[in-house]
């Protein structure tokens, strides 16, 4: 028995030496990883989670479940994630809301944006398209902005969550055009796509894996995409810039980041995982058919990235004087 027990250490010792570490951080507890969501399951941020959690989960040999947990633009998913230490076994979708732009909406978090998370690599941006319902007459921005003056009581928006950035992109847009907007706040954009398929709200500036299949059935219509480009799977819809909101550009976008505490090696392990998922032809394939981009890279230009949006929405938020308490 000490022969065995003492093999098993030598073992140890000589893959950590190998250079195994990360591996071995990862394998030593076998339970499920859990890949917490600030966001309603169904809609574009669940999906995104689960398409690369199945390529990582193969690639550690563990598998993974995704964990919704919606509602108070992400600061419930991001409270759980930041007290929990569980290290090596649960990670977190933190996107525009939880890093850039809750720190300007809210005086006082359960979470220090900065502090309490460690990225391990961006996931992907999200383009975001102006969708009407079907039944609204305006075909293009110019005929939108026209039917909003006409209907100033009407003109409500949905987004997946205060905060989100469907709705700060939402409030950029009203800023820019001048209409007399109204917010109606989801918890998660499944949600918000079934009210506009259904009528009940008329428009939003939702993200296109939330909104693509509902645009390509007829169900809703879109009249503009915000980012700076066309998208390949419309390209017959043109920028808001080209239509006359030059150089409007917002869209949502996410990374992977798991709490403080985690071991160097085991986040070095994450990430290189994470970098092989985002090159792999499934979840390549699947993103291009939500209209995603991939956003391959190291932990550090996740923090300059993320850094670089927070200045700028942050911005954005003072100057409309956006507070969410």
């Amino acid at each position: 028995m000490k022969f065995c027990s003492m093999s098993r250490r030598l073992l140890a010792c000589t893959l950590i030496g190998l250079g195994a570490a990360p591996f071995v951080a990862l394998a030593q507890d076998q339970k499920p990883i859990e890949w917490v969501v600030g966001y309603a399951a169904g809609g574009g941020s669940d999906t995104v989670a689960r398409t690369i959690a199945e390529e990582m989960g193969k690639s550690l040999k563990r598998t993974i479940i995704v964990n919704n947990k919606p509602g108070a633009a992400t600061n419930i998913a991001a409270d759980y994630v930041a007290k929990s230490r569980d290290y090596g076994n649960i990670m977190f979708t933190a996107d525009f809301a939880t890093l850039a732009a809750n720190p300007a909406l809210f005086a006082k978090l359960p979470y220090d944006a900065e502090r309490d998370f460690v990225p391990v690599g961006m996931l992907a941006r999200f383009p975001l398209l102006l969708v009407v319902h079907p039944s609204n007459p305006a075909n293009n921005l110019k005929e939108f902005i026209a039917w909003a003056k006409a209907n100033p009581n009407g003109a409500n928006f949905a987004s997946a969550g205060a905060g989100s950035p469907q709705h700060l992109a939402a409030e950029l847009f009203k800023e820019r055009t001048g209409l007399a907007l109204q917010h109606v706040a989801y918890r998660g954009g499944a949600p918000a796509v079934i009210d506009l398929v259904g009528g009940q709200v008329p428009f939003a500036l939702m993200d296109s894996a939330t909104v693509q299949q509902y645009v390509m059935s007829g169900k809703l219509k879109a009249l503009g995409v915000a980012s700076k480009e066309r998208l390949k799977n419309f390209p017959d819809v043109p920028t808001l810039s080209e239509q006359g909101l030059t150089g409007f550009d917002a869209s949502a976008w996410q990374g992977l980041v798991v709490p403080k505490g985690t071991p160097p090696e085991t986040i070095a392990a994450l990430s290189k995982t994470l970098q092989a998922a985002l090159a792999s032809t499934p979840v390549k394939a699947r993103l291009e058919t939500l209209s995603l981009e991939a956003l391959p890279g190291t932990p550090e230009q996740m923090t300059s990235y993320v850094r670089a949006e927070r200045d700028r929405w942050g911005a954005v938020i003072r100057k409309n004087q956006i507070r969410l308490d």
